[in-house]
């Protein structure tokens, strides 16, 4: 493993250890030439489906294009990195699921908006606001009135009536 501060290939394993999901094998390494740390991930190659653009072009999923995504989204917000690493272990899940050769990119964009949605309102909008590309502030207020009233309705349930007897 190639070094990521110094490139030097010396290294050595101080921890490994099963992701969360067990769908990984997470290695603490020490470079021998500069004494850093970092971390890598072993995972099982999988065969993942071509995503499909908006304008036709295909191009092969990408994992780290879609945490790259949700770090920016959720930059300044309470959310770990390792909650990205298990949203993004999520969707590609969801999309390996399916079974096709080819996804539409926007089954993706809505996965992730789904996930973010449940992980952080505020990341949320955020990435919303660029992958739904709000033209003007009624669209972002229009996706705002809409969280808002979803989240009123988890809290505050309205009543049943039940027929008086």
């Amino acid at each position: 493993m190639q070094c990521p501060f110094c490139s030097s290939l010396e290294d050595k394993v101080v921890d490994s250890r099963l992701s969360k999901e067990g769908g990984a094998i997470r290695r603490r390494r020490e470079c021998l030439q500069c004494s850093r740390r970092y971390t890598t991930y072993e995972r099982i190659e999988e065969n993942l489906p071509m995503l499909v653009k908006k304008d036709g072009r295909r191009e092969p999923f990408d994992r780290q294009k879609i945490f790259s995504g949700l770090k920016k989204a959720c930059e300044k917000r309470p959310v770990s990195i390792d909650q990205l690493e298990s949203v993004v272990s999520r969707i590609e899940k969801s999309i390996q699921e399916r079974g096709e050769n080819e996804v539409e990119s926007r089954i993706l964009g809505e996965e992730v908006m789904r996930q973010l949605h449940a992980l952080d309102q505020v990341a949320y909008v955020r990435f919303a606001s660029v992958y739904r590309e709000f033209k003007d502030v009624n669209q972002f207020m229009s996706e705002l009135k809409t969280i808002l009233n979803d989240s009123g309705q988890k809290k505050h349930p309205k009543p049943s009536r039940s027929p008086s007897l």
